[in-house]
Order: structure tokens, then sequence, then C-alpha cells
């Protein structure tokens, strides 16, 4: 038997939106517990350096998300380290429960802020090598791959990011881009244009790779002619790096929301959900732009609309 534990609030997920929401639900008075399964912060822990967010230059992104956990911690904040398993909604009682490995935990309220995991490129050989020079995460493996010839599956802002971080380790870093352009910002596309060891090869995929222990081949198609071309390499004398997007955590509350085609929760402008007491907040949600910013705007958003619909805010 597990012990129930009963709250106004629970916030899930420890990431930015979260821990700004406990942050904004500890200030309003309410009793909120958050629940996190991993290490807090989120994703921002895995950014090397974090020079947008306002007010805090030159920060990475595991310091952060340590801030943002140790000002809610310093407000009172209560938090439990759980996998959660299942969410349901009673609505005779108007109560969320959601189950753990360690207890049962019901709520007035939720805040889902289970966030969004890496989405995978799909190319033959990505799960048999992940770990084992297939990474999603250049600040955690990047240095692994000291010297050695990098690959960047990805167009976007986070690739360009990846792509400069990993030219400080790597002895070269090529960029593989299945569009004819990189879909960044700016002043990321030209971060990397003027990385001497960073080059860009475009209108190109990835379709296979092999090898034993580790991989040692690589398998290029041209998306404009559909012929492929195989590169070989010295067992461990590579890596690629996967970068073309998450896909958000939607699963433990689908049949309690209504979910976008890439399976992102919609929500209105405060956070809420088709589901009463039911709010969103962070890279989970259906949202134009996902940073840090954006995640923590939502979170705080996200805890007040709960405070007015526990009442106990009046705006």
């Amino acid at each position: 038997m597990t012990d129930t534990t009963t709250h106004d609030l629970i916030i899930l997920g420890g990431g930015a939106a979260g821990l700004t929401a406990a942050i904004y639900a500890t200030r309003a008075g309410i009793d909120a517990l958050t629940i996190e399964q991993g290490a807090f912060g989120g994703q921002i822990t895995t950014t090397d350096e974090v020079d947008n967010y306002p007010g805090i230059e030159g920060v990475s992104g595991a310091e952060l998300g340590t801030k943002f956990q140790d000002h809610a911690e310093n407000l009172g904040a209560k938090f439990a380290y759980d996998a959660i398993s299942s969410v349901s909604f009673d609505e005779k009682e108007s109560r969320f429960s959601l189950v753990g490995d360690e207890g049962t935990y019901q709520s007035k309220t939720l805040v889902y802020a289970a966030g969004a995991t890496p989405r995978k490129a799909g190319f033959e050989g990505e799960d048999l090598f992940r770990g084992r020079g297939v990474s999603y995460c250049a600040t955690c493996d990047g240095m692994f791959y000291t010297g050695k010839h990098v690959f960047i599956i990805g167009g976007g802002n986070s690739a360009c990011e990846e792509a400069v971080f990993l030219s400080r380790f790597a002895s070269d870093v090529t960029m593989i881009v299945r569009k004819d352009h990189l879909r960044a910002m700016s002043s990321g596309i030209r971060q990397v244009k003027q990385n001497e060891k960073i080059t860009v090869r475009y209108l190109t995929s990835i379709t296979r790779l092999e090898g034993e222990t580790l991989p040692t081949s690589i398998t290029f198609r041209d998306n404009v002619s559909g012929e492929e071309h195989v590169e070989t390499f010295d067992p461990g004398s590579f890596g690629i790096f996967v970068s073309v997007g998450h896909v958000p955590q939607s699963g433990l509350v689908r049949d309690l929301v209504e979910l976008s085609p890439d399976g992102s929760i919609v929500t209105d402008d405060s956070m809420a959900t088709k589901t009463p007491g039911l709010f969103c907040a962070g890279d989970v949600r259906t949202k134009p732009l996902r940073q840090v910013i954006t995640a923590a705007a939502d979170g705080a958003i996200a805890a007040t609309s709960s405070a007015l619909f526990l009442g106990e805010l009046i705006i």
C-alpha cells in the first residue's frame, strides 16, 4: 500500500514552467506540491549557456535551473520525487488523482508541466547506437567527442546552437540539413557561418548508421536525386547528434485535454484546458516559441489561474 496525500494544487513537472508555478503558488498561499521524476530544472539543464533570459547574463542552463529551484524552496515550496504512471479526474468529486511509484496524490487543481523529450531522426541504427555514437544532448556528451568528427542532424535554432557549442571540442562539425536552408534566427545562422570548423550539407539526410560495437559507416542520401553514398570511419572517431525538435509528453492527460496534431496540449490564454481545474504550462503546450522565458511565463499564468479557480486570489 502506498500513502495518499491531498493538496489544493499539484504541479507535475520540475522544469522552468513547473518551478515558476511553484513560486507563484507558494506566494499565493496555496497548498501545492511539485512532483518531478528526475532532476529539477528540466530541459534547460542540458543547455550550456543561456544568454537570452532577461537580467541574467552568461549563465549555464544547469545554474539557471538551480536558481529556479532554490527560489521556490526558499519560499517554502514543497517537492516530491516520483514517477507518475497515471492521471485521472473524478468529475463528481472534482478531484485529480495521480498514481506514482512512491504514492498517490490527490488535488483540486493540476498544473501539468511535463515538458517534452528529444525527437528521433528516424534513421536505421539510431536506437542501436544510442549512447554509443548517437546523442541527443550536446552539453551532456560534447566532451566525449574532443578531437573527433561530429555530425548534427537538424537546421533549426537548437541545431545551430549545438553546432557552435560542439565546435569547441570536435575537430570539425558538419550540419546535415534536409532542406536548402537553415531555419534558425539570424544570430544563430551568423555564428554558424562565421565558424571555420562548421560546414553545412543542405538537401541531405542520414538514412543508415552501421558498425559493430561502435558505428563505422554513415549512409547519406541526396534529397533531390535520391542517390545514396556511404562514408566510412574508424570506430570511435565520430558521433551523430540529433537535434530535430522534441515530442510533447502529453500522454498522461491525453483523455482530459485537446491535442494538436503534434501531440502538444491546446490551452487558452489562462493555460486552461477543457477539464475544469487542469492547466498546462511549458513545452508540453501548443505555442509558437519554446524557450525558458516562455515556459516561466506559462508557469506563472497557470499557477495564478489555479489560485483564481480555487478562490484563493481575487483580481
